[in-house]
């Protein structure tokens, strides 16, 4: 039975997939940009995986994120920028200063004789920890460093989180809540006014409160949209099988059917916990 593979034959096997000798022609190719947009989805479809809880495949997506970060290193390496040891190297030594009250000597070996500290103080210490790496890198401001390339959403909730920090914040739901009312009476406004160009800014004020509500709730606004995806797509399946079953297509049916056969859809779910 062949032994399992390691890391090390993990990177022995991108080393040859690059290798100009007899290498892959597709990974060849590749740069680090090229490999970006499978970078985003190989991440994504771990995230899918934990949310529908499909663990029987979530090794193998695990996998296909770990090569992403094996093709970047070999790439590195190629250049001469750094290495696959360089990288775990540059990890650990973040993640022992990051937690002091793990290693109170700064050694991940070493003797610690750790104090024991609550959730809120970790939490803390990891932001003025953070801080302090930015401002080495020469990141001023409470915003620095929220990367411009996170999903919108996503970045909208750092943005704010930053900023709460230093007290810029809603003291509870109920003003988010008031605030999204107002967002969606200026958006109407603008439509109304056939202001396009003024309607997508109160659109994105819209969308930024509702992030600001999924804050304030503890929920993430990308998981929570994706969950209302994958709603959608289960009961807009639904209603192409009723038509299906007639030998219709959805173009066939009028709005007011489509309509009823989605509340149909909508009535024959069972309640949903956890995920969904």
């Amino acid at each position: 039975m062949q032994n399992q593979y390691t890391v090390e034959d993990l990177l022995h096997l991108m080393a040859q997939l690059r290798n100009p000798d007899g290498g892959c022609p597709w990974d060849l190719k590749q740069t680090y940009a090229t490999i970006v947009p499978s970078t985003i989805e190989e991440a994504y479809e771990v995230a899918e995986a934990i949310e529908i809880e499909d663990y029987e495949h979530l090794h193998e997506e695990l996998g296909d994120l770990l090569f992403q970060v094996i093709f970047y290193s070999q790439l590195g390496r190629e250049q001469g920028h750094f290495d696959f040891s360089r990288i775990v190297d540059t990890l650990v030594r973040k993640l022992v200063r990051r937690h002091p009250h793990v290693f109170p000597s700064g050694d991940l070996y070493g003797e610690n004789d750790t104090a024991a500290v609550d959730e809120a103080q970790v939490k803390r210490n990891w932001e003025a920890i953070k801080a302090e790496e930015r401002s080495k890198k020469g990141e001023v401001g409470i915003l620095a460093g929220v990367t411009a390339g996170l999903p919108g959403l996503t970045r909208a909730a750092k943005l704010q989180k930053r900023a709460s920090q230093v007290g810029f914040d809603w003291p509870d739901i109920h003003g988010v809540l008031d605030k999204i009312e107002e967002e969606v009476a200026e958006l109407r406004e603008a439509i109304e006014a056939g202001d396009r160009e003024h309607a997508g800014e109160e659109l994105g004020d819209l969308l930024f409160s509702c992030v600001n509500a999924a804050r304030h709730l503890k929920i993430d606004p990308e998981t929570a949209l994706r969950q209302c995806n994958r709603k959608f797509v289960r009961r807009f399946g639904a209603v192409e099988t009723a038509l299906r079953a007639d030998g219709r297509v959805p173009a066939d049916a009028s709005l007011e059917e489509l309509d009823g056969l989605w509340e149909r859809a909508k009535a024959s779910e069972k309640p949903r916990s956890g995920n969904e």
